[in-house]
């Protein structure tokens, strides 16, 4: 199987991109796709040759300045191995042209996410929003155009199937840091650990986030939480995520299903926005745990500690805690669990609870 090579530009100006809407040629594997503009190597071309003709040719354009941005291995079902050179320019002069690969457009760069693109082309999108000056990106498809598969520097990229509000999947398979830039509803699941004590009954044991993670960084959280990954179910990924966060073996029947509720919130981290959109399934784990025991994965989780139920609920509802003990734990959730141990009553009427 012969190899390809491509190079493919995005020209910058008041904020948008020349996107070309490839509509003509019928066996085009970007067929109905927008994408920027470019094309494959001629014999002897170096990268930097091919970008200035591929451009020219399509747009009229003779490019002044420009950046070699990545590198992207595209991988499409057997038979389609292609090595892309990336590149943005915001320098060019010359007038414009009609292009006989499609029809071509200025896009506000916010409005590129709403087109007809590629899954991994937006995982290039976001990199390029955030300023990576170099990056080595590849992106495996199958034929039906799902992505299967997404290495960034060669570290592999965690995929969410999207899900519809019934839990079912869209068919459509996304990287993570798309999905949080999206809002794509993506499913998730969260493990409390609890054990036995004199006052409200139960401690709950809270995991701190590590200073690194790419929202709420450093805040008191979950026992146990993360993704379900692409092709997988809640309970294999509630499992893993014991193991990998905190060194926990569990068994499946030792987990106990507390409830399903869909959550989320909109943030700005690191500059760049947040927004997370879940359907998380909730579990409750109660055999023995001791803290010494635990083997913490130190880039999700910086430090665990044990709290009453009930001290923990009062910090939860009462906003101005936050400052003296941040934490990302939703209340509604909180209540789940709590009416699952059994030791959280609804004042009728009253709207609150007691315990």
């Amino acid at each position: 199987m012969a190899s390809k090579l491509s190079t493919l530009c995005y020209i910058e100006k008041d904020g948008k991109y020349l996107m070309l809407h490839r509509t003509v040629k019928e066996n085009d594997v970007n067929k109905d796709k927008w994408i920027g503009v470019g094309g494959h190597f001629e014999q002897g071309e170096s990268p930097e040759e091919c970008l200035l003709r591929e451009v020219k040719e399509e747009t009229g354009y003779t490019l002044t300045t420009w950046k070699y941005r990545g590198l992207v291995t595209f991988v499409y079902g057997e038979d389609v191995v292609e090595y892309m050179s990336l590149y943005t320019a915001d320098g060019f002069e010359g007038e414009p042209i009609e292009c006989d690969e499609g029809q071509l457009e200025w896009v506000e760069k916010d409005a590129v996410w709403n087109m007809e693109i590629w899954e991994g082309d937006k995982v290039f999108f976001r990199l390029l929003d955030e300023g990576r000056d170099f990056f080595s990106l590849k992106l495996v498809y199958d034929t039906l155009d799902v992505l299967q598969y997404a290495a960034l520097d060669g570290v592999p990229m965690e995929l969410f199937d999207e899900r519809n509000p019934d839990g079912t999947k869209t068919g459509v398979v996304k990287e993570r840091g798309v999905a949080h830039r999206e809002g794509a509803l993506h499913a998730t699941v969260h493990t409390w650990i609890v054990r036995p004590n004199e006052f409200s009954g139960y401690d709950v044991l809270l995991q701190k986030r590590s200073e690194t993670k790419d929202s709420n960084p450093g805040c008191y959280d979950i026992s146990s939480a993360g993704h379900v990954d692409a092709g997988c179910d809640y309970p294999e990924s509630a499992l893993r995520e014991l193991e990998e966060e905190l060194g926990i073996k569990a068994e499946p029947g030792q987990l106990q299903e507390v409830g399903m509720r869909r959550c989320g919130f909109e943030g700005t981290f690191y500059g760049q926005p947040f927004k997370d959109d879940e359907l998380s399934r909730i579990y409750l784990y109660q055999e023995p745990v001791e803290i010494e025991d635990l083997t913490l994965q130190k880039d999700e989780v910086s430090e665990v500690i044990w709290m009453d139920y009930a001290e923990c609920r009062e910090i939860i509802l009462d906003e101005s805690l936050k400052e003296f003990f941040p934490h990302c734990i939703y209340a509604e959730e909180f209540d789940m669990l709590g009416k699952k141990l059994g030791i959280l009553e609804v004042v009728e009427g009253v709207g609150k609870f007691a315990l």
